[in-house]
């Protein structure tokens, strides 16, 4: 079982209620719909100072605008529109750089073409004409071969033409010799030689 409190502790039902005995309520009166209870904003004796409230603070708004907010926004949109024209401006000056470079470097690359074969007839034109003159000069020199050549083999046929008597009347005299078993005499083989 529970202790009872003792005697000098109140009650919390008794500690309320001597609340309610030492304090008065803090509370305006309800006011009656006769007495215009409700929003003040919606009073019509605030309106006046609502008005005048409202009006200054638009003017001061306004100022605001019209003196700091406005011109700095026109000058970032100033700047901004300088800095883009401005882009737009070095852009078309780079593009009309960038074509006139592509321009200057196209007729340097069709001067260096024009160059190239005009280097390149000309280098074909020594090649021929170093081998025209190495053929000349080689066909001389075979044509002087074969003129030595030619000459060597008429002096050889010459000389075996003056021999072929000799051997005609040697091999005369020897098949005579042979078939006949009798020397050819000298001046028989004279005669053959001779003819």
């Amino acid at each position: 079982m529970s202790s009872p409190l003792p005697p000098e502790v109140p009650t919390p039902v008794e500690a309320s209620a001597g609340v309610g005995e030492t304090y008065t309520s803090t509370a305006e009166p309800a006011h009656g719909p006769e007495e215009g209870g409700g929003l003040p904003q919606f009073e019509f004796q605030h309106w006046g100072g609502q008005i005048i409230y409202l009006l200054f603070l638009f003017v001061v708004l306004y100022l605001l605008m019209a003196k700091v907010f406005a011109p700095r926004l026109r000058r970032v949109f100033e700047e901004r529109e300088a800095t883009i024209s401005g882009a737009i401006a070095s852009a078309r000056q780079v593009q009309a750089e960038a074509a006139g470079q592509a321009e200057a470097a196209k007729a340097e690359v069709e001067q260096a073409r024009a160059q190239s074969r005009a280097t390149a007839a000309a280098a074909k034109a020594r090649v021929t004409e170093a081998a025209n003159a190495r053929a000349a000069e080689e066909e001389a020199v075979v044509a002087a071969r074969i003129a030595e050549a030619e000459g060597q083999i008429a002096r050889t046929r010459d000389a075996a033409m003056t021999n072929v008597a000799t051997i005609a009347a040697d091999t005369a005299s020897a098949m005579v010799e042979r078939l006949t078993g009798t020397s050819v005499k000298p001046a028989e083989a004279a005669a053959v030689k001779g003819a």
